[in-house]
């Protein structure tokens, strides 16, 4: 049974660190083809790396790669290696991405390749959605694209501040400061509308990934329901014993977890076997075990 065990967390370790890489290529493609050549600012590290290079000229992977190492460096001592496991992987990853994707999108005359030809605000959104899709796909896989993370990591075991909140001050702060290099405006606020639409799509990710609904079934044929989601559906039934309060009769109540696009069948069972059945469905994030997702530590 142990080896069973060892065997499975080895598979979901080794599955992790393939999607953190995929995550991470993701990212890059993202950065490189919308940000870059829009001269965008993003959160996080790679805002500031963005940043240098508009004002140094100074490749993002390189800044990149410094901050990032100091601040592991740093971190390490107080947080441990253990926190950092993949945060190193994955700042390795985007590192050799950054460099790999600026290379093969540059043209001939220097710059970097405009897929979105003229329109800003559409390199914006593009480049904000696929940034919040691959930073949803590293965080769903326990990985952390360090940088700002390690601050805010660092500032919360010291400091009765939550890494959510403190990661808001630091992405404005380095988002803020692309205005002191463009003094313009329109990339300033485009820089904030990145910010938001991202952290809109990396919370729609990680919930989506893992979103279920929860079924409460009151029936006159509780077995009959029972059996067929069993069976149809092969999901487990809970069945909890309660009594009506108006009329005092007992009734068998049954609980099932499903996936959220396992619903509609789950309804028109009921449908057909007791159109009078009261059932309530309601939305629950985060179900581990048999049939749903492994805990992960």
């Amino acid at each position: 049974m142990s080896r069973k065990i060892n065997k499975d967390f080895i598979w979901d370790e080794i599955k992790d660190y393939v999607l953190i890489s995929v995550g991470c290529a993701i990212y890059c493609v993202g950065f490189c083809l919308f940000m870059l050549p829009y001269e965008f600012t993003p959160g996080g590290m790679t805002g500031v790396s963005a940043i240098t290079y508009y004002a140094t000229g100074i490749p993002t992977q390189y800044t990149y790669f410094a901050i990032n190492a100091l601040l592991l460096a740093v971190g390490l001592k107080i947080l441990g290696f253990k926190f950092f496991t993949k945060t190193i992987y994955a700042t390795l990853n985007i590192t050799v991405f950054l460099g790999l994707f600026q290379e093969l999108l540059r043209q001939p005359d220097g710059s970097l390749m405009r897929v979105a030809g003229d329109e800003s605000f559409m390199a914006a959104v593009l480049g904000a959605c696929i940034e919040g899709t691959a930073l949803g796909l590293v965080f769903i896989n326990n990985g952390s694209t360090g940088g700002t993370d390690i601050i805010a990591a660092i500032v919360n075991k010291y400091r009765n501040v939550t890494m959510g909140r403190m990661l808001m001050y630091l992405d404005v702060i380095i988002v803020s400061s692309s205005f002191l290099v463009f003094h313009d405006w329109y990339k300033l606020v485009s820089g904030y509308v990145i910010l938001i639409l991202s952290m809109l799509v990396v919370d729609y990710v990680m919930t989506s990934a893992s979103q279920s609904v929860q079924f409460t079934i009151i029936s006159s044929k509780p077995d009959e329901i029972a059996a067929a989601i069993c069976d149809e559906v092969h999901r487990g039934v809970t069945v909890l014993h309660g009594e009506g309060w108006y009329s005092k009769q007992e009734r068998r109540v049954l609980i099932v977890m499903a996936r959220r696009r396992e619903s509609p069948k789950i309804f028109r069972l009921i449908k057909h076997l007791d159109s009078q059945a009261f059932v309530s469905q309601t939305k629950v994030v985060g179900v581990y075990g048999e049939g749903f997702d492994h805990i992960k530590t």
